[in-house]
């Protein structure tokens, strides 16, 4: 399955069971988002391909196995917090962002929020293994959010990304500050490319 970084909705947690190395959700979406989704389909939370295991009414079950706690901001979720949905895009659907997996790369913590008359930018906080793969007008994912790249700083570790009012106002960025952890996808070309010089540089 493939998503594209544009967020359809923001939707509500109603449920969430926690038990050893494992957790259920339960999210509250609009009729429209809903419909047509059946038991087996993916959907991107916050930027994870997540299966939806039952349906009621409104409201759709995921569960969320060991690994992808570990790897995610998941494990985080409790009852009332707003996150972000895509459903899978099907052939032939627009591309708007970039193609994303759902497959979470990493966290990276907000270490600043810019508000200014026009502007609303992020500082995010990348660990070694991560901020290799970032790069000024590059894409990357942030809670399922396709984003362009601002500045990367290295030697901080440290990049950005700029929100458009309609970013803001489609998706859950708003209610996020310092210090909250957020999914991040490499964009896999990119993520290819960097392995490759590295591997490159390891044969000469």
């Amino acid at each position: 399955m493939v998503f594209t970084g544009i967020i359809q909705e923001k939707a509500r947690i109603i449920k969430v069971e926690k038990l050893d190395n494992f957790s259920q959700i339960e999210i509250e979406s609009s009729s429209a988002f809903i419909k047509g989704i059946k038991v087996g389909a993916s959907v991107s939370i916050d930027g994870v391909c997540l299966t939806v295991t039952s349906i009621k009414g409104k409201s759709l079950t995921f569960d969320i196995i060991v690994e992808t706690l570990n790897v995610t901001n998941l494990s985080n979720l409790k009852v009332s917090d707003l996150v972000n949905l895509e459903r899978a895009a099907r052939l032939g659907d627009e591309i708007g962002g970039h193609i994303l997996s759902g497959h979470v790369s990493g966290i990276v913590a907000i270490s600043e929020i810019n508000k200014t008359a026009n502007n609303y930018i992020l500082f995010l906080e990348a660990n070694d293994e991560l901020i290799k793969y970032i790069f000024p007008k590059g894409y990357v994912s942030l809670n399922g959010i396709s984003l362009t790249v601002g500045e990367v700083n290295r030697k901080k570790n440290i990049f950005s990304v700029y929100l458009i009012p309609e970013t803001l106002r489609t998706t859950t960025m708003t209610e996020k500050k310092i210090g909250d952890m957020i999914n991040l996808e490499i964009e896999t070309q990119t993520r290819n490319m960097v392995d490759l010089i590295d591997e490159m540089k390891e044969d000469k």
